[in-house]
């Protein structure tokens, strides 16, 4: 287990108060978070409790300004996600009891160091840090599924229900900072930092087992999802020797996840002939991946114009054959960045004649050049780079045509496609964002107001939720050509199972 987004030190500080204090009740009199829900018994934490407490922490995570939902990135993890759910379901790793109840959300975080965790419930965090070191779709494949393991096996919820065991001194660093958050957050951070630095190693001395077992599973999760085996062996040895060049705190997944010789060793003993896996077909889309992941990490103008001059033609020749796309991506993206189009459509032609004969490479080459076309404004040009038969069921696709039909006044098929995903995505925040922008240009603003709502539910922000599910209804009642009744009465179900909600969350604290 290991903790990522920098500004969500104050959750996972919580998190391990929430534990604690639902271990020992009679604590939670004198803190702050007598509020805060009931987690069973004293030796166990069952699934609906652990959910209800990654619940919380996910919506920390949510407002966390380095929480990032790019369709790009995320449809190619989840490309890799599902797979391994698949398999685990297969295999008889995720029993139906927590396949139902946990929540399986990938979120990504656009910090630039190395890491992933799993939280409570089945929440999971990826780093942009991670996502551009990986060399490979099977290395990236290594880590989601180790993470995975960790929660099929419940090895979070064993480490709360282990919590009683803490010393006296972690419980008040957490309740500090509990308290010095509704102060000063950056006074709480500081408190909860140091708190979990300290029982750091108690923490590891009882999670060795765990980690040997979440590889194990992992290793056969991953291959029956189809992944290579040797990823499992080659990313660990790439952030380790990685992490002895730099030890600069930028690889806090080994932090977490110490790796031993003996780890390792039965990881390569597990691949059948000990040899190197063959290039995957995918190899020249990860490296597309990778790039866009290493400039939205790190969108500072000299790091920007890095990634162009990276491009220049002697620079260029320099790097491997398999990489120069990747360059030529990252160079055409941090071009678009900096305005600086003129530049930008030469290396994006550039990153087209590098992509030509890869069709998932030349596929991300295209998303990324109808992107630019919507940053200058150009939609009928974005349409164009998507081409005529582009996939409502890609949901990166999917935003980029609304964004542009939206433009070009076609708000009628923009809502349609979108009311379409959301019908079977109904907690993608982002469709509703853009449903929210469409039925707005429709002049629905009973639906604008309603889609808005959705998106704080889909980020688990109940009470907003409420608030503008309420003023909908006022709009209705007030102003009957506001909305259709149709949508006046989705408004008023949805605000009675809001409410609900609301009153079993009260009945918890």
């Amino acid at each position: 287990m290991v903790w990522g987004f920098p500004h969500a030190q104050l959750a996972i500080g919580l998190m391990l108060l929430l534990a604690t204090t639902a271990l020992h009740p009679q604590s939670a009199i004198a803190t702050p978070s007598s509020n805060l829900p009931n987690l069973g018994d004293t030796n166990s934490i069952t699934p609906a409790a652990e959910r209800r407490l990654g619940d919380r922490i996910a919506r920390e995570l949510y407002r966390d300004p380095d929480y990032l939902d790019d369709p790009v990135i995320g449809e190619y993890v989840q490309g890799i996600w599902l797979p391994l759910m698949a398999a685990a379901r297969e295999r008889g790793e995720l029993p139906p009891e927590l396949d139902a109840q946990y929540a399986w959300r990938v979120l990504l975080g656009r910090d630039r160091s190395v890491n992933a965790f799993a939280l409570p419930g089945a929440y999971f965090g990826v780093h942009l840090g991670l996502v551009g070191v990986v060399g490979s779709r099977d290395e990236l494949a290594a880590v989601l599924a180790h993470e995975l393991s960790h929660v099929t096996q419940r090895h979070i919820a064993r480490l709360i229900s282990r919590q009683n065991e803490q010393a006296p001194w972690l419980i008040g660093a957490m309740i500090l900072g509990a308290m010095a958050a509704s102060k000063n957050p950056g006074g709480a951070s500081a408190v909860i930092v140091g708190g979990q630095a300290a029982a750091a190693q108690t923490q590891l001395n009882f999670s060795r087992d765990m980690e040997r077992e979440a590889d194990r599973v992992g290793f056969a999760i991953a291959g029956q999802a189809g992944f290579s085996p040797q990823g499992f062996v080659s990313i660990f040895e790439k952030l380790q020797q990685s992490s002895r060049l730099n030890d600069s705190g930028g690889f806090p997944y080994l932090r977490s996840h110490p790796l031993s010789t003996e780890r390792m060793a039965d990881m390569q003993a597990r691949i059948p002939n000990s040899s190197p896996a063959a290039p995957s077909a995918e190899a020249g889309e990860h490296a597309l991946i990778a790039a866009r992941a290493r400039v939205l990490s790190n969108a500072a103008v000299d790091a920007l114009n890095h990634w162009v001059q990276e491009a220049e033609p002697t620079r260029l020749a320099r790097q491997p054959t398999a990489l120069q796309a990747g360059v030529l991506y990252a160079a055409t993206l941090a071009a678009s960045r900096l305005r600086a189009f003129e530049q930008a459509d030469a290396l994006g032609q550039r990153l087209r004649d590098a992509t030509r004969g890869d069709a998932q490479a030349a596929r991300q080459a295209r998303l990324l050049l109808a992107e630019m076309a919507l940053v200058r404004g150009n939609a009928a040009l974005a349409l164009v780079e998507l081409g005529p038969q582009w996939s409502s069921r890609s949901r990166a696709e999917l935003f980029l045509a609304v964004q542009a039909q939206l433009v070009l006044g076609q708000s009628d098929a923009a809502a349609q496609s979108l009311q379409v995903w959301v019908s079977d995505n109904p907690n993608d925040a982002l469709a509703w964002q853009w449903l929210a922008r469409a039925a707005a240009a429709q002049g629905r603003t009973v639906a604008s107001i309603r889609a808005e709502a959705e998106v704080n539910m889909a980020q688990l922000d109940y009470p907003a939720a409420l608030a503008r599910l309420k003023a909908a209804q006022d709009m209705a009642r007030n102003n009957p050509q506001a909305g259709d009744h149709f949508e006046a009465s989705i408004v008023d179900t949805r605000t009675r199972q809001v409410e609900q909600l609301l009153r079993e969350q009260a009945l918890e604290r």
